[in-house]
């Protein structure tokens, strides 16, 4: 559950979504959770649907009244060419265009929004519960105005500052794409525990409840994850049978490098237009 509060003095007033799938919702959530009053959002999305009570929505820029100061781009990156000069007409002089786009760089996002301040970001769905990470590139604002960004967003979760573009594709696949490999392995020990001999229900409970307690321990312990797992394992015992299969050939470490090096590489393609 969000507990953090925003401070409304810092937030602000008026904040459009241009484009509000999953994560844009997540964070509209989230956002309202932490007690921002809806009316500040205004989407603007054709098919936007279950957002939060409150916010506004328009189906199209034109029938929108105004312009930003903030606009949350939430669309898909090989679409950016064809709706820029769209999304330009919403923006006030020097508003802060702020992209989830994977894979979009901040000089293709200043080009195509030349008096805009470009910030990228990176969450994930859990936004929506304040407890996503959140990569952050800013590479033209002063600290100030970084730590009123922070101040924004603190309440969709943990604001990690990245100082190299460069690795932003890395931070999509591993914190934006990264859930969703959390939940096929909560998925593959369920599996596990059946063919072990348990019922479904009971095997997808105790999966699904030990990865909450084992992922806040690791949040919140001194200790690496490392030496976490060397505290479970005894010599001989269970965990070190099961985890000599893990590490036989360096197999499950091969297995993420390789998954997260294919989520990062397919973020640059998608913002090349390869939409295959």
């Amino acid at each position: 559950m969000n507990n953090i509060k925003v401070a409304m003095s810092a937030f602000p007033s008026k904040i459009c979504f241009y484009g509000c799938g999953n994560m844009g919702s997540a964070m509209l959530r989230g956002w309202v959770a932490a007690g921002v009053s809806p009316d500040i959002f205004h989407v603007v999305d054709p098919v936007a649907e279950n957002l939060p009570a409150g916010v506004a929505v328009s189906r199209a820029s034109q029938e929108v009244a105004r312009p930003f100061d903030v606009l949350v781009l939430g669309i898909k990156p090989q679409l950016l060419s064809s709706l820029a000069p769209d999304i330009a007409s919403l923006l006030a002089p020097g508003a802060w265009v702020i992209s989830i786009l994977a894979g979009t760089t901040t000089q293709t996002l200043s080009e195509a929004f030349p008096s805009a301040r470009i910030i990228r970001l990176m969450p994930n769905l859990a936004a929506a519960i304040g407890k996503s990470p959140l990569g952050v590139f800013a590479p033209n604002e002063t600290e100030l105005v970084k730590t009123d960004i922070a101040a924004w967003l603190t309440p969709l979760g943990a604001v990690i500052w990245i100082d190299d573009e460069a690795h932003m594709d890395a931070v999509t696949a591993l914190a934006g794409s990264g859930p969703a490999f959390i939940y096929r392995v909560i998925d593959a020990l369920t599996k596990g525990g059946e063919a072990s001999g348990l019922p479904h229900a009971v095997a997808a409970q105790l999966a699904i409840k030990m990865t909450e307690g084992a992922a806040i321990l690791a949040a919140t312990s001194p200790e690496t994850p490392k030496a976490l797992a060397a505290r479970v394992t005894s010599p001989g015992g269970t965990t070190a049978a099961g985890l000599a299969v893990l590490d036989a050939d360096n197999a499950l470490d091969r297995l993420m490098t390789q998954t997260l090096r294919a989520a990062r590489d397919r973020g640059t393609e998608l913002a090349k237009g390869d939409a295959k």
